[in-house]
This record gives C-alpha cells, structure tokens and sequence, in this order.
C-alpha cells in the first residue's frame, strides 16, 4: 500500500488504518447502579450542559439557551422563503463565537454558501460582492479572520449521492489531514441525502428512506457529539400557508418523529413588506412549545441575515410567547373552591 501497488486501496487509506488499530479499549462500564452512583448522577444533573447559541433572543428562549449536543434540529419552509438563509446565519453566528462550524451542502455549489455568508459577515449585499475591489474583499477577511477563533469548512456532495457514512468518513478526514473536529454540523439539506442503510435502486416508500436519513444523521450527531442543522421542505399545501403545521411536512412524517426540535419558516406578503419572518415552534425537547409558539425575526435578504425585531412587533402575534406568572391568590382560592364541592 505505501508503495502505490494495492489496487483496492491508496496511501491515504493508511492513517484511517493506523487510527483503527490503535483504538482498542476495554470499557468496564456496563450500566448506571442508581444506588450506588447517585454522586455521579447528582453531579450530572449540575452541570452545565456545553450549548451552541443563537444570536437570536428568541430562538435562545425557545432552546434555553441555544443547540445541545447529540441532537437533531430541523427547520421547515417552502421553496424560497429561507432555509438555507437560515442555517447559513446560524452557521455565520456560530463562527463568530469562535466555533468550528462544518457546512455540508448537497443543493449549492460550495462558492454559493461561501457568498451567503460572505454577504452576512462581511455586511455587503450579495449582488455587491463581485464588484469588491480585491484590496477591500482581503481587508474585510483578515478583519474577520481576527475576530474569531474557530474555523468553517463547506463540503458540497452531489444531489442525493451521500449519506452519514460519507460524512462520518470526511470527519475522520478533516481530523487526520486538518486536526480540524467541528462543534456544529449543517447538512442543506436532508431529504436530497441518501441513506447508507437503503440503497438508490431500492424499492422503499419515502416515509420510510427520509427516516432512515433523519435517524442516521442523529446517529452521527450523537457519535460525533455536535448538533446537526439542517432541513425539509412544506408539502404543497403547506407551501405559502401562514400556519405551517408539523403534518405539512413532506415525504415522511417520521422525520418530525425524530428530530429534537423542529421549526417552521413562514412568510406572507405582509411579513415581506416588513422585512421579516414568522417562526412556530413544531417540536421542542429543549422547552415548553407552547410558550413563545410563534414569534417573528426580522430578515435582510440582501445580506442574508436576521436579526431581533422590536418587543411591539411580538405583541401583534396572537401567542406571542408571554409567560403566564404563578397567582398565589388565584391558586388558593381555586383549592378552597374545590374543595367544598362534594363528589
């Protein structure tokens, strides 16, 4: 192999083989004794849990305080109203906190997601950016290279061609050749991937291959300890809906089933003339759905980028995320109430 002679395999093979070889470990863990480890456990339940978050005050609410890791989270839009504007603010956001942010793309070319977050980090409109001179592009990369501490790498795959085996492979890649391990995965988006358990010339309903597709992407995301970003398309009735609900979600309903949270991306004419767009909550593992349901951010399209609106732009929406305080009085007087009816 290291002389280029094996067919089968070249010498970049040889790390990976290297790494496997010395990986052996001998785990004695065989389960939690609840008797026993109760100071590991109480010590769990105090620990801060390490989060990536948002530079959105309301997605931080929703989330507690932004993505855990080993978990699945999925935004929901129709064509064109903003998934990949999304997950490419998202993905600048977390790069500016000095993350290591890995974008796999398998819609647009890797230049084309570079652009995106070019036109949001660099605070240009994306039609401006060709006509940079280079001088002032080189300033504005270096500034921002000083800024931050991490790093983001964008891999594009051909439509519906990869799948997590193929990613877990370039994570193995990244750390041999780049000693580069991302704290946060996006995959734009996830029903054009394949699925490593059915192959393309299978004869599976799409239910079926998209939750295999959801289920082994959250595999990875708890293998490689991330969270992973990505994202799913409305049905046809749910495409320009103003209430996108999570049984608009096309191909499987088993995606929802999967994921830890699931947001929908609305836009209406109305939320256009205002430069912004609704977000509904659809599942959340982190928090209470019900609380903050619907709440809108405000959306430059021009730079690709969103922002917190004003708390009067909240008030308008009819769950507009208010917290119900606990009434001491109200409570009392329900229990005294209660308890002279007789049964």
């Amino acid at each position: 192999m290291a002389d280029g002679k094996d067919e089968k395999k070249g010498r970049d093979a040889i790390p990976s083989i290297l790494s496997d070889a010395l990986a052996v470990s001998f785990d004695n863990h065989v389960g939690h004794n609840y008797l026993e480890d109760y100071e590991e456990r109480y010590a769990i339940y105090h620990r801060k849990e390490d989060k990536i978050p948002f530079d959105l005050e309301y997605l931080n609410k929703i989330t507690k305080g932004g993505l855990p890791n080993k978990t699945l989270n999925i935004a929901l839009a129709g064509t064109g109203v903003g998934k990949s504007l999304f997950m490419c603010h998202v993905a600048s956001a977390a790069l500016m906190q000095g993350r290591n942010v890995l974008y796999i793309t398998c819609e647009m070319a890797e230049e084309k997601i570079a652009e995106r977050i070019d036109a949001n980090l660099l605070n240009v409109n994306i039609q401006d950016i060709v006509d940079l001179p280079k001088q002032i592009f080189d300033s504005k990369v270096n500034n921002l290279s000083k800024k931050t501490q991490g790093n983001l790498i964008i891999k594009e795959y051909p439509t519906a061609s990869a799948h997590a085996g193929h990613f877990r492979s370039l994570l193995n890649e990244l750390a041999l050749k780049k000693s580069f391990r991302p704290d946060i995965i996006f995959v734009d988006y996830l029903n054009i991937c394949a699925s490593s358990r059915y192959k393309g010339s299978a004869n599976i309903n799409s239910y079926t291959l998209v939750k295999s597709i959801a289920e082994e992407l959250r595999g990875l995301a708890v293998e490689a300890n991330v969270p992973i970003v990505s994202a799913t398309q409305t049905t046809r009735s749910g495409y320009g809906s103003s209430d996108v609900d999570i049984t608009d979600t096309s191909e499987s309903f088993g995606l929802p089933a999967t994921a830890d949270l699931m947001l929908a991306l609305i836009s209406t004419e109305e939320l256009e003339e205002l430069g912004q767009i609704m977000v509904k909550q659809l599942k959340n593992r982190y928090n209470d759905p019900t609380i903050n349901k619907r709440f809108v951010v405000g959306i430059d399209r021009a730079k690709m980028r969103l922002y917190d609106c004003e708390q009067s732009a909240q008030n308008d929406i009819l769950d507009n995320g208010k917290e119900e305080e606990y009434d001491y009085k109200e409570t009392t007087d329900l229990k005294k109430k209660f308890s002279t009816l007789k049964f």
